[in-house]
C-alpha cells in the first residue's frame, strides 16, 4: 500500500455502489440521472467500452464526482467515482500476469475506504481458453485479496464478478449448469475467495431472497424477472461490522436505453455507531 494512503482511512458513514454501465458514453444519460437521484458516495463502474481519452470526465465532474478510470477501446474498462472528492489511485491492474492488457481492475482510497473495482472475465465458451483465462484471473484476484486482508484496512471489492454463487442467484439454475458463470469451478473459486474472510454484503442482509442484478435484453427477461445476481460487494471484516443496508436499484434496469445491469449498493455506518439513514430498499 502506498505511503500516506492509510491517512485516508477514517470511519465515516458512506454509501458504495457498483454498476456495470455496458458502455459509459452510450448510457451516460442513465448514469447521470441515477447519480443525481441516488447520490452514492462511491461508485464502481464496469464495461466502460471506451478508450482512456473518451471517458466522459467533464460530465461526471459536472455531476459532482471525481473519477479515476482505466479505459479500453470497445471492451472492458473500469472506473471509480467519488462524490465531492478525488479518489486516490493505489493500483491499476492485478499483479501476476504482466502480459494481460485487459482493463479489468482499478483500486483507490476514497471516503475512508480502500475500494477495488473489478470486472471479472465472462469465460464463455467453457471449457476453452476464455474459461481458462477466467479461472487464472480469479486466482490472481484471490491472491491480491489476501494481501489486502493482511493490511487489516477497511476494504470493499466491488464489481461484476460474472458468477452466480448459488442456485438462489439464478432464475433457472438447471439452464445454466454448463455456462461459465455457473460452472462448479467458478462457484468454487468464489467460495474460496469469500472464505478468506470477506462478507458478501447483499447475501449477508438478504440470506434467503431471490435478488437479481442483471436481466438479459432478450426474451423479455426484465419483465419476467428472469435475472441473475452477478454484481457483488465483498467487505473486509473492518467494513462488515459497519454494514447497515444493501440492495439493488432494480427500477434503473427499466429506464429507457438502460444497461442490462442495475446498480447494487451498500450503506455503511460510522464506527461510532451513528448510522447514516439508509435509502428505501427498492
Amino acid at each position: 500500500m502506498p505511503k500516506g494512503v492509510a491517512l485516508w482511512f477514517a470511519a465515516d458513514a458512506v454509501r458504495i455502489a457498483t454498476f456495470n454501465v455496458n458502455g459509459v458514453n452510450g448510457r451516460l444519460p442513465v448514469l447521470l440521472r441515477w447519480l443525481a437521484e441516488a447520490e452514492p458516495d462511491i461508485v464502481c463502474l464496469q464495461e466502460l467500452k471506451a478508450p482512456q481519452e473518451k471517458f466522459p470526465h467533464a460530465a461526471i465532474r459536472d455531476a459532482g464526482y471525481g473519477a479515476i478510470w482505466h479505459g479500453q477501446k470497445s471492451w472492458n474498462g473500469v472506473a471509480i467515482l467519488t462524490r465531492g472528492a478525488e479518489p486516490v489511485e493505489t493500483r491499476r491492474g492485478l499483479p501476476g500476469e504482466p502480459e494481460d492488457t485487459h482493463s479489468r481492475y482499478i483500486e483507490a482510497a476514497a471516503k475512508g475506504v480502500l475500494v477495488g473495482c473489478l470486472y471479472l472475465p465472462n469465460g464463455n465458451p467453457a471449457p476453452g481458453p476464455k474459461f481458462d483465462y477466467k479461472l487464472r484471473w480469479f486466482g490472481r484476484l484471490a491472491a491480491h485479496a489476501a494481501t489486502l486482508l493482511a493490511e487489516r484496512a477497511p476494504v470493499v471489492l466491488a464489481g461484476d464478478y460474472n458468477v452466480m454463487p448459488t442456485d438462489l442467484d439464478v432464475y433457472k439454475p438447471e439452464r445454466w449448469l454448463d455456462d461459465a458463470l455457473f460452472r462448479p469451478e467458478v462457484r468454487d473459486a468464489y467460495r474460496r475467495l469469500v472464505a478468506q474472510g470477506w462478507t458478501d454484503a447483499l447475501r449477508a442482509l438478504h440470506p434467503d431472497e431471490r435478488i437479481y442484478t442483471f436481466w438479459d435484453y432478450f426474451r423479455n427477461a426484465y419483465a419476467r424477472n428472469a435475472g441473475l445476481r452477478i454484481d457483488h460487494l465483498l467487505l473486509s471484516p473492518a467494513l462488515a461490522d459497519r454494514l447497515e443496508a444493501a440492495n439493488v436499484d432494480r427500477e434503473v434496469r427499466g429506464w429507457d436505453k438502460a444497461s442490462d445491469h442495475a446498480p447494487t449498493w451498500i450503506a455503511l455506518s460510522d464506527k461510532a455507531g451513528k448510522p447514516r439513514p439508509a435509502r428505501r430498499a427498492r
